[in-house]
């Protein structure tokens, strides 16, 4: 399989270095929208044909693979199924945005302590929806955050924008934030985002070299935590899909695809890369 159309030298160099010293590199991933295709019922998700294989085959040669991701660590690695994958037994999966971390060789999760604001937020959005005309909004409850989707009303980006504000004052006087995606407004804890799950996560591990694949503005933590890590002589490689249509994602990416078939190509050829080095 030949190597993927990469954008920048910034990616080649990245590229280049894993397949040179996969033993110092991590391969870590988003699961909505760039494992498993992103569909209206977020229960539903699960991973496109190949993508478990092809992280298990990359796990035979690299330091470390991990799905970092807001949802829950154990939703995530039961909607997943990598629970027992051939191959995965040293997966790491990074929930809310690191606050969790669940690791394949012992089963169990850790976490930090969640802020009080979050169950404040949590008895108050209810009556917020009603109020808004929107009773009808999924709400995603992680635990440690509370995702508002809109993807399942009549005018989803319209409801979106009716949130925005009472969202907005919500998380103020909750001391939470309020984080944008597509179609949905999360209230986050402060100080957690996919930048410090990654920086934590290239500190546990010591790596060299880096892939991260993400598709929407959560994804935007990481890329820029790991632009940080390139001035002081990370390589890296940074995927995007087009799942989300995150123009900004898109235009720091290295290497941009179309969906999560096209993740499992580009992770196929890097291991094809590493085995024929």
């Amino acid at each position: 399989m030949s190597t993927p159309v990469i954008q920048t030298d910034g990616g080649h160099e990245g590229w280049e270095a894993i397949v040179a010293d996969p033993a110092t590199a991590v391969i870590s991933s988003d699961f909505d929208g760039v494992l498993s295709p992103l569909v209206e019922d977020p229960a539903m998700a699960r991973p496109v044909e190949g993508a478990l294989d092809a992280l298990a085959r990359l796990a035979r040669s690299v330091k470390q693979v991990a799905v970092v991701t807001g949802r829950p660590a154990l939703v995530a690695t039961e909607l997943t199924g990598v629970t027992g994958h051939p191959g995965l037994g040293s997966l790491v999966v990074l929930g809310h945005y690191g606050l969790e971390q669940w690791e394949a060789s012992t089963g169990k999760v850790t976490s930090d302590p969640v802020p009080s604001g979050v169950a404040e937020a949590r008895s108050r959005l209810p009556e917020l929806l009603r109020e808004a005309g929107l009773p009808d909004a999924y709400v995603e409850d992680k635990g440690s955050s509370l995702a508002v989707h809109t993807r399942r009303l009549p005018d989803p980006a319209g409801a979106l924008e009716r949130l925005r504000t009472p969202l907005t004052e919500l998380a103020k006087s909750t001391e939470l934030r309020l984080e944008p995606g597509n179609l949905v407004l999360e209230l986050r804890p402060p100080g957690i985002d996919k930048g410090i799950a990654v920086r934590r996560l290239l500190e546990f591990t010591g790596a060299r070299s880096i892939l991260y694949a993400g598709d929407d503005l959560g994804d935007l933590a990481a890329f820029r935590a790991i632009e940080e890590h390139r001035k002081a002589g990370l390589r890296a490689v940074l995927l995007a899909t087009r799942s989300s249509d995150a123009t900004e994602l898109i235009q720091a990416a290295d290497l941009v695809v179309d969906d999560p078939t096209g993740v499992v190509t580009v992770l196929t050829a890097l291991s094809d890369a590493i085995a024929a080095r």
